[in-house]
């Protein structure tokens, strides 16, 4: 199997784990679906045209990332729900479950870069 298959390959895999936990996000609201669902577009583009056509059109997703690869950014509920559910889901793994304090800080360090990433984002009104 050449290199570049077994790249596709493994684009297809995440991709595909990463829309399962955006499909359970959306039944789960300690579960962000939106960083999820625009990483199965990503991992798709570079994997499989069939899925990453299937993803665009769908009904659920389809608009959130057509206008996040077009750069016109997210919807303003969009930001807020994703930062909401981020920073709840951070803070209470980090205090309740994470003893180490500089897995804590990685913790909070990761969730504040996401946060200044999805803030730069384009709002869309």
């Amino acid at each position: 199997m050449s290199t570049e298959k077994v790249k596709r390959a493994i684009y297809l895999v995440i991709g595909t784990v990463a829309l399962v936990l955006g499909a359970v996000g959306l039944f789960l609201p300690v579960l962000p679906t939106t960083p999820f669902v625009i990483l199965a577009a990503a991992c798709y583009l570079r994997s499989s045209k069939r899925m990453h056509t299937w993803i665009l059109q769908s009904e659920l997703f389809g608009e959130t990332i057509k206008n996040y690869q077009a750069g016109r950014g997210l919807r303003r509920e969009t930001k807020i729900r994703a930062l909401t559910l981020m920073w709840a889901t951070i803070s209470i793994s980090a205090f309740l479950f994470v003893d180490e304090l500089i897995f804590r800080g990685a913790m909070l360090l990761v969730a504040a870069g996401v946060t200044i990433y999805i803030l730069r984002l384009p709002t869309l009104t």
